[in-house]
């Protein structure tokens, strides 16, 4: 396997365990919908809560949280409204970024953004 591949799987665990240290309750991981993907799908006070993983090396080339762009968030809008309306959920929403940055294996940050965006 690629190894960008190994860090982002190993990046959304890290996320998955943040959430749940911070009390989130994980509905689920890497959800599929036509091209597009949902890293993970959260719940807190009975909010669902569509997280967007990116973990980078450094942040030389940018913070991991820049490079959720327009098409990216149309994407994750198409997705959770699938996931909705599959769900048949009708209570509040929100899309969060976890943005990991590695210095090694074992040293790394994790800067959660809540109510990142919110797709047009």
């Amino acid at each position: 396997m690629a190894v960008h591949l190994d860090l982002g799987r190993y990046g959304e665990q890290l996320a998955k365990d943040f959430l749940i240290d911070a009390g989130y309750r994980i509905l689920d991981q890497n959800w599929r919908y036509g091209r597009a993907e949902l890293d993970l799908i959260a719940s807190k006070d009975q909010r669902i809560i569509f997280v967007e993983v990116k973990t980078r090396r450094s942040a030389d080339h940018g913070e991991p949280e820049d490079f959720v762009n327009w098409k990216k968030e149309k994407q994750l809008e198409f997705a959770s409204s699938a996931y909705i309306a599959q769900r048949n959920h009708h209570g509040e929403i929100r899309f969060d970024i976890i943005a990991i940055i590695f210095e090694n294996k074992d040293l790394y940050q994790i800067n959660h953004i809540q109510d990142a965006f919110w797709p047009s």
